[in-house]
C-alpha cells in the first residue's frame, strides 16, 4: 500500500476537493501541508454540500485530519469554520483533527497588512486573496512568527512581541496606519487560545505512529503548482511551495513517506486573479466554459478566467512535482462543443518554446499553438466507466496524457463522489 500526495497541476481550481474526500473515504489519515485559508475546496456528498478552506478533506468523513507545519493558521477562521461544519452535521473533536503546535499563526496584523499592501499597488497588485497568509509567511522566514505553541505561554510572548512589533510598526507608519495594539492583540489571542490549544500536539509524532502501524496517510495540496513560489507564474503566485516535495517538510515526515504523487487537472484550464494565461479566451467560448463549470472560487467568490487545456503548462508542472498520474476533472464542462482545442507549444519573437519561460514580460507575451480535435455531442456527466464515455472524449483524454507525458489515473465526471473512473489505483499502484 502507498500513501498518496494530491497536488493541483494547474492555477489551482482545479477540483481537488472531491478528488481529496473520494480518497480521503480510503485513508488513515489526511494531512494538509501548505498554506492557509486562501485554500478552496468544495465537497458534495449526496444532497449536502460542504465548503472548506481549512479543514483537510478528510474531516467530513471523519478520517483522522492533521493541519501541518507548513500551513499558517488563522485561528479564527479556523473556529468559524469548525462551527459552520459543526452545525452540518460533522463531528470534530481532539481524536479526529489535530493542529501541529508548532504552526505560525495569522494575526489581524497580518490581515491588515495584505490590504493595505494591494490597495498602494496599483497595477502591480498581485491578486492577493488578502487573508494574511504572505505576510504571516514572511514573518515565518523572519523569525519572528507566533505559533500555536505560543498560546499556551502568552504572558512570556514579550520578546516575540517585541521582533514583531518592530517589523510591522515601520511598515504601518509607511502607510500611514497606527503601531500595532498590543494590548489588544493580546486580548485576542487569550480568547482564542482554549479552542486552538485543545487541538495542538506535535503532529510528526502522531504521524509517524500512523506510518509505523502500516495505515494510508493522504497529504492534500492547497492551490495549484502555477501558483508555487519558486516554480509559478512569479510574482503573480502564492507565499508558499506547492509542489509535492513540500509534502514531507510540510508535515514532519521524511520524502519516502509521500508515496503516488496524484495531480489534479482540469479538462480545460482556469485562472483567479492577475497573471499571465497563454490560453485565456475572451469569447463565446470562453463564456460558456464559465457558465458550465461554474467557475467561481470558493474562497473569494470571484469569477476565473477561462481557456482551453495548455498541455505545455501541465507537462511542466507534471515534471516539476513528479507526478506519478494525474485525475482530469470536469470533463463533461467540454460536453457540447463542436470542437475542442489543446495548447501543444508556444511562439514568442519568431521562436517556439515547449515550456513556460521564467520572465514575467515572456509568459505575457507568448502566443499558443493549438491543435484542434473534435468535439462530442453526447454528455459524459455521471460516466462511470470507460464505456459510458463518447469515444471522441476517450480520444481527447488520451491525446491529453500523450501531449503532458504522464498517464491518467482518474477521470472526475461530476460533483458527485461516486461519479469517478477509476484507471489506477493511487493507494496499491
Amino acid at each position: 500500500m502507498a500513501n498518496v500526495t494530491v497536488i493541483g497541476a494547474q492555477w489551482g481550481d482545479e477540483g481537488k476537493g472531491k478528488i481529496v474526500d473520494w480518497l480521503a473515504s480510503r485513508a488513515d489519515a489526511v494531512v494538509r501541508f501548505q498554506g492557509g485559508h486562501n485554500a478552496g475546496h468544495t465537497l458534495v456528498v449526496g444532497d449536502q454540500t460542504y465548503k472548506l478552506s481549512l479543514l483537510p478533506s478528510g474531516i467530513v468523513t471523519g478520517t483522522l485530519s492533521i493541519i501541518g507545519n507548513g500551513v499558517v493558521l488563522d485561528p479564527w477562521a479556523l473556529k468559524a469554520e469548525v462551527e459552520k461544519l459543526r452545525g452540518q452535521g460533522v463531528e470534530i473533536n481532539d481524536d479526529n483533527f489535530a493542529v501541529a503546535d508548532n504552526c505560525p499563526l495569522i494575526l489581524p496584523v497580518h490581515r491588515e497588512l495584505d490590504g493595505l499592501r494591494e490597495a498602494a499597488a496599483g497595477s502591480g497588485k498581485i491578486g492577493t486573496t488578502g487573508r494574511g497568509i504572505g505576510p504571516a509567511y514572511e514573518d515565518k522566514v523572519g523569525r519572528r512568527a507566533i505559533r500555536v505553541c505560543d498560546l499556551a505561554h502568552l504572558d512570556s510572548l514579550e520578546p516575540q512581541l517585541d521582533r514583531l512589533c518592530a517589523h510591522h510598526d515601520a511598515l504601518r507608519a509607511g502607510f500611514g496606519e497606527k503601531p500595532v495594539d498590543r494590548d489588544d492583540l493580546i486580548r485576542e489571542l487569550k480568547e482564542i487560545a482554549p479552542f486552538v490549544l485543545q487541538f495542538a500536539q506535535p503532529v510528526w509524532k502522531r504521524l509517524k505512529k500512523v506510518r509505523k502501524a502500516g495505515a494510508r496517510i493522504l497529504f492534500e495540496g492547497a492551490q495549484g503548482v502555477l501558483l508555487d513560489i519558486d516554480h509559478g507564474t512569479y510574482p503573480f503566485v502564492t507565499s508558499s511551495n506547492t509542489v509535492s516535495g513540500t509534502a514531507a517538510s510540510g508535515s514532519g515526515l521524511g520524502p519516502a513517506a509521500t508515496g503516488f504523487v496524484l495531480g489534479i487537472v482540469k479538462a480545460y484550464t482556469t485562472r483567479v486573479g492577475s497573471g499571465p494565461f497563454p490560453t485565456e479566451l475572451d469569447d463565446e467560448d470562453g463564456r460558456m466554459l464559465g457558465e458550465r463549470g461554474h467557475e467561481f472560487g470558493t474562497v473569494t467568490g470571484r469569477q476565473r478566467r477561462c481557456g482551453w487545456f495548455d498541455a505545455v503548462l501541465v507537462r511542466q508542472t507534471c515534471a516539476i512535482s513528479g507526478v506519478t498520474g494525474i485525475a482530469l476533472t470536469k470533463l463533461d464542462v467540454l460536453d457540447g462543443f463542436e470542437t475542442v482545442k489543446i495548447c501543444t507549444g508556444y511562439r514568442l519573437g519568431g521562436k517556439v518554446y515547449d515550456y513556460l519561460p521564467s520572465h514575467a514580460a515572456d509568459q505575457a507575451a507568448v502566443e499558443p499553438i493549438y491543435e484542434e480535435m473534435d468535439g462530442w455531442r453526447e454528455t459524459t456527466a455521471g460516466a462511470r466507466s470507460w464505456a459510458d464515455l463518447p469515444a471522441q472524449a476517450i480520444k481527447y483524454i488520451q491525446r491529453v496524457q500523450e501531449l503532458i507525458e504522464t498517464p491518467v489515473a482518474l477521470v472526475s465526471t461530476s460533483p458527485e463522489r461516486d461519479d469517478t473512473i477509476l484507471v489506477r489505483d493511487p493507494f496499491t499502484d
